[in-house]
């Protein structure tokens, strides 16, 4: 009866986790970004097959209840162990606390973590020591504390996934891994963009009901603590069902493989989705992928790009006529789908400059961003270089000293910068960029009496906008011209810019508000760039990071990736609407073809106004890697999976052909191994480069 009873908490937590996740699927499978709808066997796997995965996740993460159960027992106070033990413990506090230990090499809180665990723990054991009279009542307490912190783990985990699904419309991935390296910028990001008090208050309130009627289910094993051989018993029952579950989590996670994203997803358990992200970060392409033959991959590569020398991507690239050193600026814009501009049909007027200055620009209708996030969107304007698995480059430790857009410029004698409205720090920015030949500006690096308005992200674009201006007229006095690029950051969660600029209020934190404010802002900036001496003899290049939301029935939906981007130059570049398929790594490219620079390259971005320029793009997240040509999406991923997708156009009413960005997915039964081939070489070789060193400048 007594191990009956012992059994009592992992019943009752298991039973509050699974009741738990049951509501948070329900609710995530009506959120308005789950844009999706599920026949009767999908739900029922979402539901039947997430139900025994949180099961076996929750008998995995039981291991600390367990550990707590076993070690529960009036013997070890009794004379003279008790004594002893509390000696030991208190010896063990006394040498963390004055000499130097392990803790220490770890330095940062580490040391004062561990001294305030010891030090509780010696409390704590000295109390019940100590405190014979009372120790029944001190153990109820640390017992319901023990519960609560199970609780309220759980409770938590599943408001976070719901923010963080109602951020990236999955459950958590890569990006969760690197929100606990960048802490301070994220818990101020929720600050500043949720109702914290009454967030974590109904939070509280609710963990702290659920730890009642579970500590009120559950005590009656403290008045008869289980025995020597009880707990013998207790331990071989749940090791076994332990060591069965560390087989059958991965298991079920191969079961996720429905061709709805969505589906997959919502089947998952986010537990263990952030275990494999935070193992995963780094994925070996030549482990994990589908692979050729070195030479055959960079034969296919020579097909593509002919000019090419063996093993490399080096070749030589000439102007035809003669090199124009004009002052270049490139804008690279915060999360501005495609969808967000009025050609794409969009009617809330909320990039009324932008729209305005495609008119006036060399307008780039077919592009796709290379990925999902910030980094992606960096690389791919610096690196020119398709997505690699795993972390972008800028993550990396092996990030510098690349051939990159800033090498470049700098044989051609520019003074080449970065600016950027946060701190760089953030996502690994000051380390690439100072390491590949920038100079660097970022809100560190501001006079505070220029600042009107920041919030967690950064300072405002409209204050970037004049620091650009003032970075530029100081440029111009060095005698060279200038490449800067500037990185804006307003058009993010939480939203929030100065009052009084536009007519969406600031207080409304919403992202019309965030992508019209930016507007605003570049508006602002070209009014100011106009009245400068330098204005006539610069070119403009103005592109996305990547888009607003990245969800999606499919691994990689293709409207989730269309970006725009132009090159404004009144006066040496003419207006046009050019629709050719291209890729974000072949921007950059471009604009150096316009200005008929010779140089030798390692770019895998091409020159799209070129006659033997091939039209293909790429769209990746961290593992998923693919290549849209031919109206087909091919897809490589881990475990050297090969998906394919016609690519049907689902055209927009009113919007013109190169406006169009709705394509229905649909599998392919016969699979196009040119293609797959065609894939393979250009990601298999990017990640040779990158790996043995080759793409150094």
């Amino acid at each position: 009866m007594k191990l009956t009873k012992s059994l009592y908490p992992f019943l009752q937590l298991g039973s509050f986790y699974l009741i738990v996740n049951l509501i948070l699927r329900v609710i995530l499978i009506f959120h308005p970004i789950t844009q999706s709808s599920f026949g009767l066997g999908a739900v029922m796997k979402i539901f039947l097959l997430g139900i025994v995965s949180d099961f076996f996740v929750f008998t995995l993460a039981s291991v600390f209840l367990w550990l707590y159960q076993i070690f529960l027992s009036d013997s070890k106070y009794h004379k003279p162990w008790g004594y002893i033990i509390f000696g030991l413990l208190l010896a063990l506090l006394l040498y963390v606390s004055f000499f130097n230990t392990i803790l220490n090499e770890y330095g940062g809180v580490v040391p004062t973590i561990g001294i305030a665990l010891i030090g509780l723990k010696t409390v704590l054991f000295g109390l019940l020591l100590f405190l014979p009279k009372y120790r029944k009542k001190i153990r109820f307490i640390l017992y319901s504390v023990t519960i609560f912190i199970f609780v309220l783990v759980m409770v938590q985990n599943a408001v976070s996934e719901f923010f963080f699904w109602n951020e990236f419309g999955v459950k958590y991935n890569f990006i969760a891994v690197d929100y606990l390296v960048y802490t301070n910028t994220v818990i101020g990001n929720i600050m500043e963009s949720y109702p914290v008090v009454p967030l974590f208050a109904g939070i509280g309130i609710v963990a702290a009901i659920a730890t009642v009627i579970i500590v009120k289910k559950s005590k009656s094993f403290l008045d008869n603590l289980p025995s020597f051989t009880e707990k013998i018993k207790l331990s071989v029952l749940f090791l076994i069902l332990f060591g069965f579950s560390l087989f059958a989590v991965p298991s079920l996670a191969k079961l996720e493989n429905s061709q709805n994203v969505f589906t997959n997803e919502l089947q998952s358990n986010g537990v263990y989705k952030f275990y494999l992200a935070f193992m995963n970060s780094e994925l070996d392409y030549f482990k994990f992928y589908p692979t050729l033959p070195d030479n055959e991959a960079y034969a296919l590569l020579k097909q593509q790009l002919p000019d090419i020398s063996n093993g490399s991507t080096l070749r030589q690239i000439n102007g035809i006529e003669k090199e124009t050193r004009k002052n270049v600026v490139l804008i690279t814009i915060e999360s501005l789908s495609a969808d967000f501009m009025k050609a794409y049909g969009n009617d809330q007027n909320i990039t009324p400059f932008l729209d305005s200055l495609a008119d006036k620009s060399l307008f780039f209708t077919n592009l796709y961003a290379t990925g999902n996030r910030t980094v992606r969107g960096l690389e791919a304007v610096t690196l020119c270089i398709p997505p690699t698995a795993g972390e972008s480059v800028v993550k990396r430790e092996d990030n510098k000293d690349k051939f990159s857009t800033a090498s470049v410029f700098r044989q051609k004698g520019y003074g080449v910068n970065y600016l950027y409205g946060g701190d760089a720090y953030f996502d690994n920015m000051q380390d690439f960029f100072s390491g590949n030949g920038y100079s660097i500006v970022d809100k560190k690096t501001m006079d505070p009496a220029k600042i009107n308005f920041a919030n967690i992200w950064g300072v405002c674009d409209g204050d970037m906008a004049n620091k650009a201006i003032e970075m530029m007229d100081e440029g111009v006095k060095s005698g060279k011209p200038f490449f800067t690029h500037w990185m804006t950051v307003s058009n993010h969660r939480p939203f929030t810019y100065p009052d009084g600029k536009i007519d969406i209020p600031a207080n409304s934190k919403s992202r019309e508000g965030g992508v019209k404010y930016t507007d605003y802002a570049l508006r602002q900036f070209f009014t100011m760039a106009e009245k400068q001496a330098w204005f006539k003899n610069t070119v403009f290049v103005i592109v996305a990071d990547h888009c607003a939301s990245s969800s999606g029935k499919t691994e990689l939906p293709m409207e989730k990736y269309r970006i725009p981007a132009m090159i404004y130059a009144p006066g040496f570049i003419q207006p046009e609407k050019n629709g050719v398929l291209m890729s974000q790594i072949d921007l950059m490219p471009t604009l150096f073809g316009l200005l008929h620079f010779n140089y030798q390259s390692k770019f895998y971005g091409e020159d799209v106004m070129k006659p033997e320029y091939k039209p293909r793009a790429f769209i990746a997240t961290y593992e998923d890697l693919g290549l849209i040509k031919n109206n087909i999406l091919t897809i490589i991923a881990p475990v050297k999976k090969v998906k394919q997708f016609d690519l049907i156009l689902k055209p927009t009413k009113g919007l013109q052909p190169e406006f169009q960005i709705h394509f229905e997915e649909k599998p392919r039964k016969i699979i196009d191994q040119k293609l797959v081939q065609e894939t393979i070489s250009y990601y298999q070789t990017a990640s040779e480069m990158l790996k043995n060193k080759k793409y150094q400048k």
